[in-house]
Order: structure tokens, then sequence, then C-alpha cells
């Protein structure tokens, strides 16, 4: 067995695959400390920059000081506080849904949701790119899973008709993670509805960013309760904590409160966690700068990136990819980055396709216009070395 990991990983190395952790030494944001070095990071997903303001860590400090530091157990032993039950009401009211249902992850919530909505016989259809957690969570649970072709509802329409009748859900990213662009909600809503079928987004990287009050892609595309059953949403994103949730209708949170085993088996968030969520919903409701700043950083930096004839990904969100092809190059820019003080990940396969490698740039409201520039300025750099 350890023969067969050694090689494992050293096939890996070879093929510019193999990931390391680094380790930080400061708070999230734009300047930090990594491995002891400073850098200027482009790859968090901190969006609106609020993963060290000091209104959420305070109301943090304060839940810690009522909670203490721990839930104690699961939500349906006694580990489901007033905090708890106060933030999904806030989130419901916030998203205009009926109810909402606490997880400790985006990865449980969605594996909750496909494993504990659909069984043995059902038919479950995703896009190609969507996030590891529901690929798994397809994998893994009864119903069959079809894999239809990157935004293409032609594709879309060819599976659901050639599915038999009974319970089908078609399961999409609203934004992807990896790629920046959002799914055509509009026209999956319209064709669930015509034939019958569940629709389900994980707005993990939409919410506090796109729509009104930052109430994701769903709201933006003027979608309601009634078009998307089933939303789910991350908390360790744009809200700068963790955990995540699901929202709908009361029939659907009982089902799941029933029925989804990772919410069932595994301990609550902390309370604390909880005041401090609902803090931050407070700015992300209330702040609209944030966003506006967010788009208009976002634009520089493509307007900029064409300027300099870099060619991105169509993406008008934070995540803003740089196409590479083959790993070592993704891998080479990255260092090239770091060694004129930028943090940017090289994004490898399998977490991208095979021969689209990439770097993935993300904003934040916390950079400033000048971070961008001198950004913008390194990768010149590093075009026109790639060229010489």
């Amino acid at each position: 067995m350890e023969q067969r990991w050694s090689a494992r990983l050293a096939e890996r190395k070879a093929q510019h695959l193999y990931r390391r952790c680094r380790v930080a030494d400061s708070p999230q944001g734009p300047q930090m400390r990594i491995d002891g070095k400073p850098l200027i990071a482009f790859c968090s997903n901190d969006y609106l920059g609020l993963a060290s303001d000091e209104r959420i860590a305070k109301a943090l400090k304060q839940g810690v000081d009522h909670w203490g530091s721990g839930s104690g157990a699961a939500h349906l032993v006694n580990g489901h506080s007033s905090a708890h039950q106060a933030l999904e009401e806030e989130l419901a009211d916030w998203l205009g849904r009926e109810r909402v249902l606490l997880f400790s992850t985006g990865y449980m919530a969605n594996l909750g949701i496909i494993t504990g909505l659909l069984e043995r016989g059902d038919q479950l259809f995703e896009d190609r790119l969507n996030h590891a957690s529901l690929i798994d969570a397809g994998l893994l649970g009864n119903a069959r899973l079809h894999r239809y072709r990157h935004c293409d509802m032609q594709s879309l329409r060819q599976q659901l008709a050639a599915s038999p009748e009974g319970m089908r859900m078609v399961a999409t990213d609203g934004v992807f993670s990896m790629d920046g662009d959002i799914a055509l909600l509009g026209e999956m809503a319209s064709i669930c509805s015509s034939e019958r079928t569940l629709l389900m987004v994980d707005d993990a990287h939409g919410l506090g960013v796109l729509g009104r009050e930052g109430r994701g892609c769903v709201d933006e595309a003027g979608l309601t309760q009634s078009d998307v059953a089933v939303l789910m949403g991350t908390l360790g994103k744009a809200f700068g904590v963790a955990g995540a949730f699901v929202a709908g209708s009361e029939l659907l949170i009982e089902t799941l409160i029933q029925q989804a085993r990772s919410y069932i088996y595994t301990t609550a968030m902390p309370a604390a966690l909880a005041e401090a969520t609902r803090a931050s919903l407070r700015i992300v409701r209330e702040e609209r700068w944030r966003r506006d700043k967010l788009e208009s950083l976002m634009w520089r930096f493509r307007e900029g990136a064409e300027a300099i004839g870099l060619s991105l990904m169509p993406s008008r969100t934070p995540i803003q990819p740089i196409l590479l092809g083959e790993p070592e190059k993704a891998v080479a820019w990255s260092r090239r980055l770091e060694e004129h003080g930028f943090l940017v990940t090289a994004i490898r396969p399998p977490t991208v396709p095979a021969g689209q490698a990439r770097l993935r740039v993300t904003l934040s409201a916390a950079h400033e216009e000048a971070q961008v520039d001198s950004l913008l300025q390194t990768l010149a750099v590093i075009l026109e070395e790639q060229a010489a």
C-alpha cells in the first residue's frame, strides 16, 4: 500500500500537479505574510473584504463570552441555540424564502441535499464544471447521475428528454468557481418548469456579490423560490466567516432535517460563529459600496489585461482566470508572480480539465486600485518574458 502511495505522489510531482499548504502568519486580507514572506494576495474568496472586519470579530468575541467556544452537540440533540435560530430566520428574510437550514460546510450541505432528497431510480443532472462537492454528492447518492456540457442548454434538454419520468433534479453552480461565468439560470428555470424538474443552485460564489443586497445570482436573474426550489449558500467567502445553509420551502427544510445525514450526524457550528455571521449579514445587506467597489476593480483589471494583450476568460465576477494550458506553465507564472510580491495560485487538474491549467485571479473589495495596477504591470513583464 505504501509503495502505491509513494508512486502516486511521485507521479503527481512529475506532472507538476503536487500541492502543498502555504502557512499564513497574518490575518486574511490583500497584504499577507505567507511562509514568512510579505505578499499581496489575489487568490482569496474574501470578496467583500469581511474576513478581518473588526465588527464581525467583535461579534464573535461577544458570542464566545456568552455561548462559549463550542456547541457541544448536533442541532437535533441540544446544539441548536437561539443564535442559530435567529441566523436562520434572518437569512430566510434576506433571501425571501420560507426557511433556512444551517450546515457546517458547503460540501456537507451539497451532500445533504443530493443524498437526502433523491432516491434510487431518481435522475440527477449536473453541469460538467460543477464544484467537486456537487459531483461527489451525485456519485455517492442513489440517483442516476447525468452530466451535461458546460452551460449548454441544448445538451441539458436532450438529456432530460431521454430520461425516464419520475423525480428529477438539475443541480448547478450559480457562479462557476474556476471559470467565473454564471449559469444561464433564467433559461434553466424555464426548462425545469416545462420538464417538471426540480432546480437546485449552489450560489457559493454569487451570494454577497451579485443581486439586490447581495442576494446572489438567483435574485439577479429575477427568480424566486418557485423557480429555484433549492438554494445553497456558503458563509466562508463573501461573508468572511464559515459555514453554509440551504434555503427553500418549509417542506424542503423539514425533509432535510429528517433525511440529510450530513446535517443529522454532525456537531452544530459554534453559536458564537452564528452571532458573527449575523453581524456579517447586516454588513452584506447594508454596505452596497463594497459590491460597487468590487465591480469597479473587476472592470479595471479586465480593461488593463486587454490593454497589455492578456487574454482572460469571459467573466463579470471577482473570479478572473488566466488560461495557460499546461500545469508546468501555470506553476511557472505563479512562481514568477511570487518573486514580484504577488500570491496567485496555479489551478491545475483535477480541479480543472486537462489542458486548462490557469491562474485564478480573484478580487476583493479590500484591494486598492494601485494593487490591481501593480499586478497588471507584473503580468505585462511576464508576457514580455514569454515572448522573448
